[in-house]
């Protein structure tokens, strides 16, 4: 059985590129492709897509504005982004409504794979280059107000362990960092997802950044 893939993207280009990608690979197939948010959520409910491939700038629906009405609709497709190196400010947003990861639009077959082999997992991979970028930018962006009590939300080593997460690694990859088991990562993990109010590593990322508690 193969995976069944929707990419929305309003470049043609963009889309037959990741077509030919992904069709490499007997595992997946592109079942459909919009080029704004209304159509792409007509074939989400016709097509039932296993991973949905999303733009964040797009007329008349961008992907953020999609990926909000996909969330209201409570549809649990996971979502990856398609974005380029200057939509750090839309990422973190995408992040925020529970993308899956992000990818450069010219990223190499492997990352691709990869990141759509996780989001069918249920995880999330987020790729170190893209989040360095982001903590940069947010950093350069942050306000002069106090910090202190967002910051003292988490404790120091859940602080490290969102850390690790925003540098792609996975629980096991981290257990074996800091020397303890992957059931206490995931425990610290789900103790980081209560305090922020957030469902997934990628939110906890973007809440995190936004909120100013991870620092490069």
């Amino acid at each position: 059985m193969k995976y069944k893939i929707l990419i929305v993207d309003d470049h043609w280009v963009v889309r037959e590129g990741l077509k030919l990608v992904i069709e490499t690979n007997d595992s997946y197939e592109v079942v459909g492709e919009a080029e704004e948010g209304e159509t792409a959520l007509a074939l989400v409910e016709e097509l039932r897509p296993d991973v949905i491939l999303m733009d964040l700038y797009m007329p008349h629906m961008s992907g953020l504005e999609t990926m909000k009405a996909l969330k209201e609709k409570q549809n649990k497709t996971p979502i990856i982004i398609l974005t380029t190196y200057n939509e750090d400010d839309l990422m973190i947003q995408g992040l925020s409504l529970g993308a899956k990861g992000y990818l450069l639009k010219d990223t190499s077959r492997e990352n691709l794979f990869r990141t759509i082999e996780s989001a069918l997992r249920g995880e999330t991979l987020l790729q170190p280059e893209i989040t360095a970028r982001v903590f940069a930018n947010t950093s350069k962006k942050e306000s002069e107000r106090e910090q202190r009590e967002d910051t003292s939300i988490l404790t120091e080593k859940e602080i490290l362990i969102l850390q690790s997460v925003a540098r792609g690694l996975r629980s096991k990859e981290i257990a074996f960092d800091m020397g303890i088991s992957e059931r206490t990562v995931k425990a610290h993990l789900t103790n980081i997802y209560n305090k922020l109010g957030v469902d997934s590593r990628s939110e906890a990322v973007a809440v995190s950044l936004e909120r100013g508690i991870l620092h490069l």
